[in-house]
């Protein structure tokens, strides 16, 4: 710039001194160079301009490097998280599967007792006499016999025909000296009409079973702290009270046997309780 002024300062003082035509020159040659001179300063206006453009743009690019950056650090911490939740959910369905194996183990240990214990019943007591029934309800076997083969109407004195019955009965229950036997005395609908101590059908259901139960502690030998003595009076019928044919079915004795295999339930309520906390 200092240059130009100059050479314009030199210009006028020898302008007197040069010719009309070399001072057209220097003038043609002041312009080109004032063009020029303009146009420079417009490129580097527009090169300041861009390199601001490039200088805000290489700070927002910088920021996104750092955000994305921060970003793959979570992402690592994350990934790992989910690595690690995904194996404890593993190790929890394993544990779970552990869980549910035990259980059917057990449920298949008691259905193994349950099945044995009907083979023996069936094995001893025969299963030809209609009037002796072996049946598993619910996992629990339960042998019904007829009254008549046990007791005369209206009487709780046993009878001998019935000693036999019994006496195959508590040949398998002293063959498994872990299990119980309740005896549940059942009667009809009909009024007790006898007279002693004895008031009713109630009174007659609990004296037919610790009747029962006296023949099998006192001559037959079974244990008992074995033997759990019930009546049931006529309030749970096998069918309606309507003919004698069906009273005489009702009319019964019924003795559940009870495995005791209070460990197998003990695990699995322990199983149950752990899945559901």
């Amino acid at each position: 710039m200092k240059k130009i002024v100059i050479a314009l300062s030199v210009l006028a003082l020898l302008s007197s001194c040069v010719s009309k035509k070399k001072y057209t020159d220097l003038e043609a040659r002041n312009k080109e160079t004032q063009d020029l001179l303009n146009t420079a300063t417009v490129k580097l206006n527009a090169c300041l301009e861009e390199k601001a453009a490039l200088s805000a743009t290489a700070s927002l690019l910088k920021e996104q490097n750092q955000g994305l950056i921060s970003t793959s650090k979570d992402m690592t911490i994350l990934s790992t998280k989910g690595a690690e939740n995904i194996e404890k959910a593993l190790e929890s369905i394993k544990e779970k599967d552990l869980k549910i194996s035990r259980m059917q183990d057990a449920l298949t240990k008691k259905d193994s007792v349950t099945l044995a214990v009907v083979t023996s019943l069936k094995s001893a007591v025969g299963i030809s006499d209609p009037d002796i029934e072996i049946n598993v309800e619910k996992g629990v076997v339960f042998i019904s016999i007829a009254d008549k083969l046990l007791f005369k109407t209206g009487s709780y004195d046993v009878t001998d025909k019935a000693k036999g019955v019994l006496a195959k009965v508590a040949k398998v229950v002293n063959d498994k000296p872990d299990f119980e036997c309740m005896v549940e005395g059942h009667t009809d609908n009909v009024p007790f009409n006898g007279s002693g101590i004895l008031l009713d059908n109630w009174d007659l259901s609990v004296k037919r079973s610790t009747s029962i139960i006296r023949v099998l502690t006192n001559q037959l030998g079974v244990k008992p702290e074995q033997l759990i003595a019930a009546g049931r009076s006529s309030y749970i019928p096998l069918v309606a009270n309507d003919s004698a044919e069906n009273r005489a079915r009702n009319r019964r004795t019924r003795i559940v046997v009870l495995p005791k295999i209070d460990q197998f339930y003990e695990m699995i309520e322990k199983e149950m309780k752990k899945q559901s906390k």
